[in-house]
């Protein structure tokens, strides 16, 4: 069974609580895009991880986890993810952890671009709010064939490698030197870092795709991890203020290796309430005045996992959501963090878009969103603490109002519903898995 988890907003719905609770029942788990401008939160027994390039099942002993085709590997920051997770007693082998050899290297100066870069753009008031991790100038630089891949640190001594690597450096120097007046870095230099990496990771690369492709045959469970949400995809997302990769679902059998296969389910992954990291339209955070957002940013700890970051946050945006639903096609949805909400008297939640006399509920990243403005409803909240409850009969009875008015809304059915940070708070309404 082949499923994905998606994220139906601007990211950071939630998608790693998910994941850890379907890695229960997976034998394995798949990152298909992205870099380390991921940040998925778990909490487990063992204390609170923050994830950025590992898969949520690395915390499971066994699932096999994998870094797909699809992704941009910082190899720096997966060592010190490692270890970090190590510290807390999780172990790393290359049992459980597989990567790609078609997957690209983030390499050395792809972060440094891009701080230079959006330090450049800040002072025009035009940043876009990049993680300032190079994950654009990876992606960039495998379309302009100018990066290696995870399967060419095996190779090293080949010809043809080294000739690339020369190629490659000579044409970044002159970047770098020319438009920011950075030092160059040597061909000594360069080599002697990928030999590091191939020393570290070089049991770990393998065709992930052969393998992946075997397991399935054999009737095995595995869960493709999205990063990000469909507002931040690269082609249906608020462009230019999107991902360098493809957040949507159909992209995950592609990103992950296995292009030929498709899909069973779908999980899209919504938060009860609007967030967004980084810049662009954000309409949710028009909605309220900016005490009450703020008291809702503190009650549900609203910082960026990967970034640390402020979250921009609002009440629930139905016009948005139904696109991204659309984008993803999901068959289930998860709804998290509705024990946030707990304290609020009402609960306000987006239903349209107003422009001047013209109210829409359609949803296009095309437009100039900033031009419009939410038309926010409220419903009478529960003001009672639900952290506890492990059915939906448990659910206040305004809980389960505001559950079904989102699912009018979306026109379909939530079958997930997170009340806490621990594994164990949630629970199940119809058929989950």
């Amino acid at each position: 069974m082949l499923t994905a988890v998606t994220g139906i907003n601007w990211g950071d719905e939630g998608k790693g609580r998910v994941i850890d609770l379907l890695a229960e029942q997976a034998d394995v788990v798949v990152r298909y895009q992205g870099g380390n401008n991921a940040g998925h939160t778990v909490v487990t027994e063992k204390g609170k991880f923050v994830l950025n390039l590992l898969p949520s099942g690395i915390l499971h002993p066994n699932v096999a986890c994998v870094l797909g085709d699809g992704m941009v590997v910082d190899l720096e920051h997966l060592a010190g993810e490692i270890r970090q997770i190590h510290e807390k007693g999780i172990n790393v082998t290359k049992e459980n952890l597989k990567l790609s050899k078609r997957a690209t290297i983030s390499m050395p100066w792809h972060r440094i671009q891009d701080e230079l870069e959006e330090d450049r753009l800040a002072k025009t008031g035009s940043a876009f709010g990049s993680t300032r991790r190079g994950i654009a100038y990876a992606y960039s630089d495998k379309y302009r064939k100018k990066t290696l891949r995870l399967g060419d640190l095996l190779h090293l001594d080949d010809p043809a490698v080294q000739s690339r690597l020369k190629t490659m450096l000579e044409a970044k120097n002159l970047e770098l030197g020319g438009c920011y007046h950075q030092e160059p870095m040597s061909f000594s230099a360069l080599l002697t870092w990928c030999e590091k990496q191939s020393e570290l990771f070089g049991d770990y690369i393998c065709d992930t795709g052969a393998w992946l492709d075997s397991a399935l045959s054999t009737g095995k469970k595995i869960v493709l991890e999205a990063q990000l949400g469909a507002m931040r995809d690269i082609d249906y997302g608020i462009f230019p203020y999107t991902s360098s990769s493809s957040t949507i679902s159909a992209y995950g059998p592609i990103g992950a290796g296995i292009p030929g296969k498709s899909l069973d389910h779908v999980v899209g992954v919504l938060k009860a309430y609007s967030t967004c990291v980084g810049a662009g339209p954000f309409a949710a955070e028009k909605a309220m005045p900016e005490e009450w957002l703020n008291e809702l940013r503190e009650a549900g700890g609203e910082f960026g996992a990967a970034t640390g970051r402020p979250r921009r946050v609002g009440p629930f945006d139905a016009v948005a959501s139904r696109y991204g639903l659309k984008c993803q096609n999901a068959d289930k949805i998860a709804l998290t963090k509705l024990d946030v909400l707990s304290s609020l008297k009402e609960v306000p939640l987006i239903v349209s878009y107003q422009k001047g006399s013209h109210r829409t509920v359609t949803f296009d990243p095309t437009e100039n969103l900033d031009q419009y403005t939410p038309v926010v409803e409220t419903l009478p909240g529960w003001q009672k603490d639900i952290s506890g409850c492990r059915t939906y009969e448990e659910l206040p009875d305004e809980a389960k109002e505001y559950i079904k008015t989102l699912e009018h809304l979306l026109n379909h059915e939530i079958q997930f519903i997170s009340v806490g940070a621990r594994r164990d708070q949630y629970l199940i309404k119809g058929e989950w898995f």
